[in-house]
């Protein structure tokens, strides 16, 4: 009966705390938001990224021809009204492929960034949460992950599994693994310490449950900065892959392999090129933008 009573206590409270942290996380996104929109360049960068996001979702709806559509008789137009980026060598809309490419390199980026955070929100919350050897093999085989280029690995494992939107992600994906499980890490060395985690503990709560509802909850502002920065690099790391094709593959469009498929024109057909590598550099500048902006408005001190 004294257990029950007990737990019920601990249970009540807990609900305190959690509704208290609420209101407190209620705040302190005002306060985020407020400072985010000081920032004219971490704006713009957002809007940018949307309408990237609405092109590649209503990409059905905006693109004027199918981006597999072949047309011999109009290779290599210039951009005009009725092709506004132009066509490729086999005469298929640029502007139409770039629409589609930007769904393709979206979607790998976002399937890289979510097996990131997960696999390091768990790696970095054992490690960081129980210590002892936990911490020494899972840190020692971040370090050694960490110790190869990223692009290098990723071109490694890329060649090992083959292509594909999955295997691409997958390659993508473990090269960031590192750098992320080692900021939950450290975050998570400073949660255990908390008192209400301590309370957690002194009332029989299972390590799990401290994890999922009080650990993990408190390390995502972090990672949600370091994602929105990673993304940017994801963008490159997949354009990177389909150029040496060892990403997405033809006839598939993605940014990376419509430069790829117009390499050979570069000197004398310019609009095969200059648009996809314009949309990569774009896309890269507004993420690593709106990722600054997160992380000043976040906390104000790293900006000074």
């Amino acid at each position: 009966m004294s257990e029950h009573i007990k737990k019920s206590a601990h249970q009540a409270r807990s609900d305190k705390n959690t509704s208290g942290l609420s209101d407190m996380r209620r705040g302190q996104g005002a306060d985020i938001w407020r400072r985010l929109k000081k920032s004219k360049l971490t704006i713009v960068s957002l809007i940018f990224i949307a309408i990237l996001i609405l092109s590649a979702i209503f990409a059905d709806v905006i693109a004027p021809y199918d981006y597999a559509a072949v047309d011999l008789a109009n290779t290599l137009q210039y951009p005009s009204l009725k092709h506004l980026m132009g066509t490729d060598d086999f005469g298929r809309d640029i502007f139409s492929r770039i629409l589609y490419g930007g769904r393709i390199s979206l979607l790998v980026a976002s399937i890289t960034v979510v097996i990131s955070i997960v696999c390091a929100a768990v790696l970095g919350s054992i490690a960081g949460y129980f210590g002892g050897w936990f911490d020494a093999v899972i840190m020692r085989l971040m370090d050694i992950i960490m110790s190869i280029p990223g692009m290098l690995l990723a071109i490694s494992i890329a060649a090992a599994l083959g292509t594909g939107i999955f295997n691409t992600a997958i390659a993508i994906s473990i090269s960031n693994i590192p750098a992320l499980t080692r900021i939950v890490r450290s975050s998570v060395l400073l949660l255990r310490e908390r008192e209400y985690v301590e309370a957690a503990i002194s009332f029989g709560a299972s390590h799990g449950r401290i994890i999922r509802k009080h650990i993990i909850p408190n390390t995502l502002a972090p990672l949600i900065v370091q994602s929105t920065l990673k993304f940017g690099d994801a963008i490159l790391c997949i354009a990177s892959l389909s150029f040496i094709g060892l990403g997405i593959q033809p006839p598939t469009p993605e940014w990376g392999s419509i430069l790829s498929n117009g390499r050979e024109l570069v000197r004398s057909f310019w609009p095969i090129v200059t648009f996809p590598g314009i949309m990569i550099a774009l896309t890269m500048l507004a993420f690593n933008l709106a990722g600054d902006g997160l992380r000043d408005a976040m906390d104000p001190r790293l900006k000074q």
